[in-house]
């Protein structure tokens, strides 16, 4: 048992920050169980760790990202999706076949995250089951949570690289029978990569697999205008593209669609009945013409919305430049709409990027009693006088203008954090 002292600030529900000042924030197992003000005397002889006026918030989610990807950063974004998915994504993902160059870029990734406070993530691996146990063993070491998902791809893509329909589900069941109970903390996730490159023999395969194992499902929804084009003339028996994921059986309470940028009001009824997570990825969809994500609608409609950078399409790790893009783009469509549809507020941004996504991983990214205690500490002292701002309009400015730097600790499930090696 031990408390964290500092500034503490999360965000139980969208509405409104919680703030406590100068509060000890107390763990015990890896779980929040309480936040005080003074510590009460049944307390006063765990250790605590003084943070002084330092902030203390929940770890940031990152909902959507490609691992292999973190190499291709910044390049090629001035092209659309399926230009630059042939140009820098499928050759630079060949690579991993090569298991020293996966240990090297795989650990340069988890560096970088750890940096940026990002404590749990949701990644792609590629279709190379050795390098996505590679990927897998390098985050338990890092002690970030993740879900990882060996890629599955059957048509409609590169001849260097592809698997067969029964390699790729025959080799899927094999590293899910080798990962599933190997870590506490990193768990496989099922991933075709998107419908034009799953045959409807893999897709409806992979489905069966993560009912047999429950395992969750991770994909692509509606990026692009060409991409969706490009599904209906694959599956014209479906009336929309979740229709094909949802004729598949892969729309579940467990699954996360990224993007959904450019859905139908029937397909968000469709989202919203299957409870599925949806990631939304700003820069991504900025970088490659993709469009923005209507997320007041989809909120309103009742769906769960994470934040996800959705590197390398997205050109940086950090969550919190997210949550000050998501706010940014929700103005676009608050604009478009005729002032119509509402801005997101700050504090659902954070929600978004804390306890939103962090549902995924089960009672993840809130301080609420029965938490996992995944913290970061922020020193902004270089951000500006301190003396006359709100503990929130701290937050907000570290968002907007703080940087890794400002990020001095990181506590995954109570545990401190060191730079992975």
């Amino acid at each position: 048992m031990k408390a964290l002292k500092g500034n503490i600030i999360f965000t139980a529900s969208t509405e409104k920050f919680q703030v406590h000042e100068n509060s000890y924030l107390v763990e015990y197992d890896g779980m929040v169980c309480g936040i005080f003000k003074e510590l009460p005397d049944h307390l006063k002889g765990i250790e605590v760790e003084d943070f002084g006026n330092s902030l203390i918030i929940p770890g940031f989610i990152d909902m959507h990202m490609h691992a292999p990807q973190f190499q291709n950063i910044g390049l090629g974004l001035d092209g659309e999706l399926l230009q630059w998915l042939d140009k820098y994504t499928f050759p630079e993902e060949a690579k991993y076949s090569n298991e020293e160059y996966a240990k090297r870029l795989y650990t340069n990734l988890a560096k970088a995250l750890w940096r940026n406070g990002t404590t749990r993530v949701v990644l792609f691996s590629t279709i190379h089951r050795n390098g996505t146990e590679i990927l897998m063993d390098i985050f338990n070491r890092a002690g970030i949570g993740a879900y990882v998902g060996k890629v599955n791809m059957d048509r409609n893509s590169p001849d260097y690289y592809v698997e067969s329909t029964e390699e790729s589900l025959a080799s899927t069941e094999e590293w899910i029978l080798a990962t599933k109970d190997k870590y506490h903390l990193v768990k496989p996730i099922i991933t075709p990569r998107f419908v034009p490159t799953c045959s409807e023999k893999l897709m409806k395969g992979l489905a069966k697999l993560s009912e047999k194992y429950s395992i969750k499902i991770q994909s692509h929804l509606s990026e692009n205008d060409g991409e969706i084009e490009w599904v209906k003339s694959l599956h014209p028996e479906f009336e929309s593209y979740a229709g094909v994921y949802d004729g598949m059986g892969l729309l579940t309470k467990n699954t996360i669609m990224a993007h959904a940028v450019h859905n139908t009001e029937g397909e968000i009824d469709l989202l919203s009945e299957r409870n599925v997570f949806i990631a939304h990825c700003p820069d991504s969809n900025y970088n490659l013409s993709s469009g923005i994500m209507p997320a007041r609608k989809l909120l309103d409609a009742g769906i769960r919305v994470g934040l996800g950078t959705d590197i390398g399409a997205g050109h940086q790790l950090a969550i919190y430049k997210v949550m000050s893009r998501a706010v940014q783009s929700s103005k676009i469509n608050w604009l478009n709409s005729g002032k119509v549809e509402r801005c997101l507020t700050m504090s659902e941004a954070f929600y978004m990027g804390t306890k939103g996504g962090g549902e995924f991983f089960g009672k993840v990214g809130s301080f609420e009693d029965g938490y996992s205690l995944d913290a970061i500490v922020i020193d902004d002292e270089n951000l500006g006088d301190r003396d006359f701002r709100s503990i929130e309009e701290r937050l907000q400015r570290f968002i907007y203008c703080g940087d890794d730097r400002n990020i001095t600790k990181r506590y995954v499930a109570g545990k401190l954090l060191s730079e992975p090696m």
